[in-house]
């Protein structure tokens, strides 16, 4: 089976993590990366990584089947419109925007051009969660009465990346409202916002340390969304289920070995992302899913305001 090539765009923290994950990868590849700074350039250079200053160079000249942007994300609708217009099929890291108005806008671009769009929610690739997922359609818990999702990271992330990521809801909740959605099949009506004062760092406007979500589901469940800078234990992700007949919490992302199932995850998210573009249907997040995150991400932070 020859090799799925594909252009990285961005190398800081996540297009670094990407390049971990898909060096196990027997079918997909990263072969190209267009990055700004001079100096990861000539750091990855040394790998054999063809290397470049801006995308169009990197689109211009290395026979890439697919690009992955891993950008920061209010550079993404810039990025994925530059990409299809090469008629590339395209694997964008979340939110796709820091808007839901830049998610549609970036459905809308790639549709008018014939090229795939998959949004990088990892979490539909965890075989955990993909387990639970099945025991929530098969009916192995009944009526659901709340469905759960946790994300608590170790430290928050430089106050620079911070100031463009949208704020907490954004930049981590994102994850939460389409995993609330994929799990459940429901979708999400209305939110209640509350976020914590209590800091180890100089505030950050519009961007909590710790922040949560009661969301209410349009099959009559609810859902709850609990985000967190700083945990002492490490990053971690986990969601719970509550039924009429059974529940069940899913640890997916715990140490001592978070690391290596998010690596895992990202690598079957690339390799699904490589048979969905030539139009294998898969269940990955597509830009609606997207766009009906950053809504309720957007509502979230209103309801704050």
């Amino acid at each position: 089976m020859a090799i799925f090539r594909l252009g990285l765009v961005g190398a800081g923290r996540m297009g670094r993590t990407h390049l971990r994950a898909l060096a196990a990868s027997e079918s997909v590849a990263i072969v190209a990366v267009a990055e700004p700074a001079p100096s990861v350039r000539d750091e990855l250079a040394q790998t054999g990584l063809a290397v470049h200053a801006e995308l169009g160079a990197m689109l211009d000249g290395d026979g890439i089947d697919g690009v992955l942007i891993a950008a920061p994300s209010d550079n993404h609708l810039a990025l994925v419109s530059h990409a299809a217009a090469f008629g590339l099929p395209i694997l964008c890291e979340k939110p796709c925007g820091t808007t839901a108005i830049q998610a549609a806008e970036a459905a809308r671009i790639t549709h008018a051009a014939g090229v795939p769009l998959q949004i990088a929610y990892w979490r539909r690739f965890v075989p955990a969660l993909r387990s639970l997922r099945r025991r929530i359609t098969d009916g192995a818990f009944g009526g659901i009465y709340l469905a759960a999702c946790y994300q608590w990271d170790e430290r928050p992330p430089p106050v620079s990346f911070r100031d463009h990521s949208g704020g907490i809801f954004v930049d981590m909740g994102v994850h939460e409202f389409d995993q609330l959605r994929w799990l459940t099949g429901q979708d999400i009506t209305a939110v209640h916002a509350s976020a914590t004062t209590i800091a180890e760092e100089p505030n950050v406007p519009g961007d909590a340390e710790s922040a949560h979500v009661l969301c209410d589901l349009s099959g009559g469940s609810t859902g709850l969304v609990s985000l967190g800078r700083r945990f002492p234990h490490g990053d971690v992700c986990w969601a719970h289920i509550f039924g009429t007949r059974d529940a069940e919490e899913c640890r997916f992302l715990w140490p001592p070995d978070a690391e290596s199932a998010f690596l895992h995850a990202l690598r079957l998210q690339a390799e699904s992302f490589a048979r969905g573009a030539d139009g294998t249907e898969t269940d990955a997040a597509r830009a609606e899913d997207a766009v009906a995150a950053l809504t309720a991400a957007e509502t979230a932070s209103q309801a704050l305001r």
